[in-house]
């Protein structure tokens, strides 16, 4: 019993029955009906989207047809026009004044088809004294003499919405003489005057319906589908395919399910807010059925193919069960000629994994008396000094895009724009692949960085940045000193009511390095400093450290006087590591931000 637990071929058998066999079944099972879920979520999110944008279009439409009928309000002549024609007694008005009110009238119709789409075919102005101006294809149109407009629906209905915008259902143009015969969807409006309220006219702008068919071709749905268009009394004002009476029926009533030539669909609405008028989506309920039926055939084929590839695995593991074995003797033979960096992957409890465990032990205990623990505490250190130099990166743009939303939301955008283009610049020294660089250009950075502040603090930040030209070439560690000066203006420059001076300077005396950062800021309690060490001078700390072992950093700050920090770099324990200061003349470089 207990080698039938402890077996290999025991454990294979049920690895394979726990890890392949069964969530295979599970998942051939359980993914059509997961997916089908998923899908039909998914398509009629699309769906919902895609009638969305339908709608929007024909918003657009709508919307630059309302445009269309306020244009009478924003030309003065045009309203002293209006007003002139609405007067009662027609005959204290002069044949010259009455002359000039028909041009500018005629003009301003021309004028509001500058700017429109060719799909706006016209417009017709009613004035109060049954003066009839029209356009049609953006020529002036001769209207039917005597044609009663009043009596018309859209006229009732322009009229009852008193000055607001009428979603006018398709109609023909019968008040046009030589019109086409054909439907068009408009925007009506009753103009009044702005002073006494009074009633001047109604106008009417007319766009093609084929703008519909436009809309609809340039939608695609990967099912047959058909689009309709209702209108607020549901009135079916566009099908792109024909609909039976029931159909249309059932779709005003708002079920999901319909029926029309003998074939089902699924019905997706949305309502255009502006008109009321309800736009419809027809999908073809057999081709969404026939797609989930080809889902369901593609799951029990692939999981066929899954246990029948799992069943020839099991057989290729059983015959390869020895590869372990093998692998002990090939490692045997390689320590036999001195290699001790071998070792065998082997895990489990079984004979084959203790026997592979003993070997790795045995060649662990003779390599650890040779080469293995240098080896091991140089790739540590190497491994340590790049974790600690990678976290000031994130630090330093954490920071300093905290500046960035400080300065939009003081609406700042113009000082944004510089901060960010100068930031851009400062990324490309920051994600160079070098760990170390000269202190020439770790001063650059420098003043690049205290330029990005200084469009944030303007006059309360002065900066002094001061290098030795001997030391210019001198390579440290890069962004070490950025995290000191990132310090000095959070905790020093923000804290302070006034205006502070940051000083950074870099000499080169009795062959040493020192670098100070001042501030005359707001300072801190060093006590504090020691308890909760800020993560900016904890990582220079350490990386000073490592870079140079014999340097040392000391921090000192005095509450509302200010804060120095202070590096020592003794040039003569650098050794192999980053080179040394080069050149001997007294010459010096000074940059005041």
């Amino acid at each position: 019993m207990k080698y039938f637990y402890t077996s290999v071929r025991t454990k294979l058998t049920l690895l394979l029955l726990i890890t392949i066999v069964i969530p295979v079944l599970i998942l051939g099972i359980l993914y059509p009906v997961y997916f089908q879920s998923v899908m039909e979520k998914d398509k009629k999110a699309l769906m919902e989207g895609t009638l969305t944008a339908i709608t929007r279009s024909i918003e657009t439409y709508m919307d630059e047809l309302e445009r269309l009928t306020i244009t009478p309000f924003l030309q003065n002549d045009v309203l002293t026009s209006l007003k002139l024609k609405a007067l009662s007694d027609q005959r204290n008005v002069s044949v010259y004044n009455k002359l000039v009110a028909d041009r500018t009238l005629h003009e301003m119709q021309m004028t509001m088809f500058q700017n429109t789409r060719k799909d706006i075919l016209g417009t017709i102005l009613i004035t109060a004294d049954n003066t009839v101006y029209a356009t049609d294809h953006h020529e002036v149109a001769e209207p039917i003499p005597d044609y009663r407009y009043s009596s018309q629906d859209w006229y009732k209905q322009t009229v009852l919405k008193n000055g607001k915008a009428a979603m006018i259902s398709p109609h023909r143009r019968d008040y046009l003489r030589n019109s086409p015969d054909k439907l068009v969807f408009s925007v009506a409006r009753l103009l009044k005057d702005p002073d006494t309220q009074k009633p001047l006219a109604v106008i009417m702008a007319d766009a093609d319906t084929d703008i519909f068919d436009s809309i609809v071709s340039d939608v695609s749905f990967d099912v047959s589908s058909i689009v309709t268009i209702f209108d607020g009394h549901s009135h079916l004002i566009y099908s792109s395919a024909p609909l039976t009476a029931e159909a249309q029926e059932q779709i005003i009533s708002g079920n999901e399910r319909i029926e029309s030539h003998g074939s089902q669909y699924t019905t997706i609405s949305k309502t255009i807010p502006s008109s009321e008028w309800r736009v419809n989506v027809l999908l073809s309920q057999r081709e969404i059925t026939s797609k989930m039926r080809n889902l369901r055939l593609i799951s029990i084929i692939m999981t066929c193919a899954g246990l029948i590839l799992t069943a020839l695995f099991y057989i290729y593991l059983s015959i390869k069960i020895v590869k372990p074995i093998l692998q002990m003797g090939s490692v045997m033979r390689k320590v036999q000629r001195g290699s001790m960096n071998e070792s065998v992957n082997i895990k489990g409890q079984d004979e084959i994994a203790y026997l592979g465990s003993r070997l790795n032990k045995m060649i662990s205990q003779l390599n650890d008396t040779i080469i293995r623990e240098y080896k091991t505490g140089l790739a540590k250190r190497n491994a340590e000094y790049r974790a600690l130099q990678s976290q000031i990166q994130p630090h330093f743009l954490y920071n300093t895009l905290n500046g960035f939303i400080a300065l939009n939301r003081a609406g700042e955008s113009k000082t944004l724009e510089k901060a960010i283009l100068s930031l851009s610049g400062m990324m490309r020294y920051t994600l160079s692949k070098n760990d170390f660089d000269t202190l020439g250009n770790e001063f650059l950075f420098l003043q690049r960085y205290i330029e990005i502040q200084q469009l944030r603090f303007e006059e309360r930040l002065v900066s002094d940045l001061y290098l030795d030209d001997r030391i210019s070439d001198f390579r440290i560690p890069k962004l070490l000193l950025q995290p000191l000066v990132e310090n000095c203006i959070i905790h020093g420059v923000e804290g302070a009511n006034r205006a502070c001076r940051i000083t950074v300077r870099a000499e080169f005396i009795e062959e040493n390095i020192w670098i100070r950062i001042t501030d005359t800021g707001a300072g801190f309690n060093l006590e504090q400093l020691r308890q909760n060490e800020q993560i900016g001078i904890a990582n220079v700390r350490e990386r000073l450290e490592m870079a140079y072992p014999q340097s040392d950093m000391t921090v000192n700050s005095i509450l509302d006087i200010g804060t120095e920090v202070t590096i020592h770099i003794k040039t003569s324990s650098v050794g192999t590591g980053p080179s040394a200061p080069r050149g001997n003349t007294d010459s010096t470089q000074r940059t005041d931000a």
